[in-house]
């Protein structure tokens, strides 16, 4: 679950700007549920696309990186249908990920999407990969806390 500290460390992201909010979900997410990979995604409806805002291994997945999420089992659950997808294990990630190589490739086996929603709409996502496969109702938890953080950047690169 959230603690203070991770509050704190939000908090101060925050007041600074979206890429130190986004700093600061990597660095609670990786303390926290041992995250390998943290990226924030815009989501660009009108070209059913998601463009990337932040990535925590650039190397692998640099900013501006975009991929096109038309109708698939993924786009309708995360961008349409806003619900969080947890692919645990790498059967999972191949279900989903066309880079699912990459992900593996990482030392990670697991991915937990968390759509970001603003009045109704998918506005992006935030995604949590890590090595491990199973994720605790605590763990979901406190990503789906993040993903609120998240979205307070996204809506303020959008202005």
């Amino acid at each position: 679950m959230i603690q203070s500290d991770d509050i704190a460390t939000l908090s101060d992201g925050a007041a600074k700007s979206p890429a130190a909010v986004f700093e600061a979900i990597n660095a609670i997410a990786t303390r926290r549920v041992a995250a390998g990979l943290v990226t924030v995604m815009r989501h660009i409806e009108a070209e059913q696309m998601v463009e990337r805002l932040y990535s925590s291994v650039p190397s692998a997945y640099p900013v501006g990186g975009r991929k096109l999420k038309r109708d698939s089992a993924w786009s309708r659950h995360v961008l349409v249908e806003h619900r969080v997808l947890v692919s645990a294990g790498d059967e999972a990630l191949k279900e989903h990920y066309v880079d699912h190589a990459t992900i593996t490739g990482l030392g990670l086996h697991s991915c937990v999407n968390v759509p970001l929603v603003s009045q109704g709409q998918c506005v992006g996502t935030m995604n949590v990969c890590a090595p491990q496969t199973e994720w605790s109702e605590d763990d979901l938890t406190l990503v789906r806390v993040l993903g609120l953080a998240a979205l307070t950047g996204v809506l303020a690169l959008a202005r």
